[in-house]
């Protein structure tokens, strides 16, 4: 009989251990969920870059308030060929054309423009240094005379294009003709809702974007493909002049 006991006792012993190493476990893996997966607040304007703040506030920088990001652990993150691509999908918005002469838009301009010109020329380095100056062009811009639903649609534009110069500037060629669709529908954007003193032309390519068409603004009249480059240069023709 006390045999049989001192077994039980053993057991039951052992079986204590075994929960309270469990509810360890637990305790330790719902630890780690939170340190990987938990909010900071940045800037939208990225005026840091990828800084991150502990609590919610203005950015230092622009005065903008911070928004909340998710940070989690991005070690088991599967990339095909180590290049993240962002987001190269073009935004729709709802714009009425500004016809105004407006200059403060030309420096925004010419980096698109230097950008655009990079990949006419296949040059992944004139491309990169076009995104740098665009990077450069948008934080340098005045926006205190910007109100009210323009002030927001320019931030929204802005936000974007910045973005997409990012990736541009990081990225081989043929991702940084993917990211010019997208930006040039924010270059456009930008000149409805602000205006400006270019004659510029919005030309159009029936087999970019994997056939399905993609239009690009350009400085000059003459038709010089900047998806395609020195592969099909003339492909291509002009759908409207802005001013």
């Amino acid at each position: 009989m006390k045999k049989v006991i001192g077994i039980l006792a053993v057991a039951l012993l052992s079986l204590t251990i075994s929960c309270k190493d469990n509810k360890g476990e637990q305790k330790d893996e719902m630890h780690n969920e939170m340190s990987d997966n938990h909010t900071k607040y940045a800037c939208p304007m990225k005026c840091e870059g990828d800084k991150t703040y502990d609590e919610a506030g203005s950015c230092p920088k622009c005065g903008m308030d911070l928004e909340a990001v998710e940070t989690h652990n991005h070690s088991e993150a599967n990339h095909e060929d180590g290049h993240d691509h962002g987001n190269n999908e073009s935004t729709e918005r709802t714009i009425t054309q500004n016809s105004t002469k407006n200059t403060a838009t030309s420096a925004i301009l010419d980096a698109y423009f230097e950008i655009k010109n990079g990949l006419v020329a296949d040059s992944k380095e004139k491309t990169a240094t076009g995104g740098n100056s665009l990077i450069a062009a948008i934080e340098k811009f005045d926006m205190s005379k910007l109100t009210g639903d323009t002030h927001t649609k320019y931030m929204e534009i802005a936000e974007s294009a910045k973005e997409h110069a990012e990736h541009i500037v990081k990225s081989p060629i043929d991702h940084q003709r993917e990211h010019l669709e997208a930006l040039s529908t924010d270059m456009t954007d930008l000149v409805a809702l602000l205006g400006t003193d270019k004659v510029i032309y919005q030309d159009y390519c029936p087999m970019a974007n994997n056939n399905k068409g993609a239009n690009w603004l350009s400085e000059v009249k003459e038709i010089k493909n900047p998806y395609f480059g020195s592969k099909m240069l003339k492909c291509g023709s002009i759908k409207k002049q802005i001013n």
